[in-house]
């Protein structure tokens, strides 16, 4: 059966572009075998773009299971929150899958400022109490939301994003992103002004009156 080139060359194109953007969607590349739990770390020779993976003959159920959110973290600090996220590194299940978690404390009027992770996208879960939570894009435009329990809220990859307790009870969050180790960038941290500095010009950036009044009211 002859094929026209041209037809050819087009489908080549078009499976390539297919796979590039495929790529493109994706925050780790994926795993090409079932399972790969993390080797236990030790002084490393090598470098390697993730983590090298345990000996198959070595791989038990235990590999899969954390109890490293089970507890709430220490909210006794200035901000008065505490985040703690697991990845592969202390995770040896999520090696090589693409994804890590986290656990978000906060007392109340507790904050977690502004921060981005530049290596993966978050899905934001509300497990207990009421937590405003909000980003911003690449035009400077604020999105922000009044979150119950049981609400899901998702911050883009990259893009600035923070939460506060909204409410009179201390609050919990757990978080999933899509990358084995999605990296946290802070502002407060990058920044020669005072944590208190950043709190009043974040409150008065996101947190308007109308905020405040109107939409307390109607939870």
């Amino acid at each position: 059966m002859n094929i026209n080139p041209s037809f050819a060359c087009c489908i080549v194109f078009l499976s390539v572009i297919v796979c590039f953007y495929t790529k493109l969607c994706l925050a780790d590349y994926d795993n090409l075998q079932n399972t790969c739990p993390t080797s236990p770390l030790r002084t490393q020779a090598i470098f390697i773009n993730g983590l090298p993976c345990k000996n198959p003959n070595n791989i038990s159920a235990p590999d899969f299971k954390t109890s490293k959110l089970t507890q709430p973290g220490d909210t006794d600090n200035f901000l008065g929150s505490s985040v703690t996220i697991v990845t592969a590194a202390e995770f040896a299940g999520l090696n090589t899958l693409g994804l890590s978690i986290a656990r978000t404390d906060l007392r109340v009027n507790g904050l977690v400022t502004l921060h981005s992770h530049p290596r993966a996208s978050e899905m934001f879960f509300v497990s207990k109490g009421i937590v405003l939570a909000g980003f911003i894009d690449t035009q400077n435009q604020p999105f922000e939301n009044i979150l119950k329990k049981g609400d899901v809220f998702v911050f883009p990859r990259g893009l600035l994003h923070f939460c506060m307790n909204f409410g009179f009870d201390t609050a919990t969050v757990l978080s999933v992103f899509n990358s084995q180790n999605p990296g946290v960038v802070s502002i407060s941290d990058a920044m020669y002004e005072s944590e208190l500095d950043v709190i009043d010009k974040l409150t008065k950036r996101f947190i308007t009156h109308h905020i405040r009044n109107v939409t307390l009211l109607s939870l």
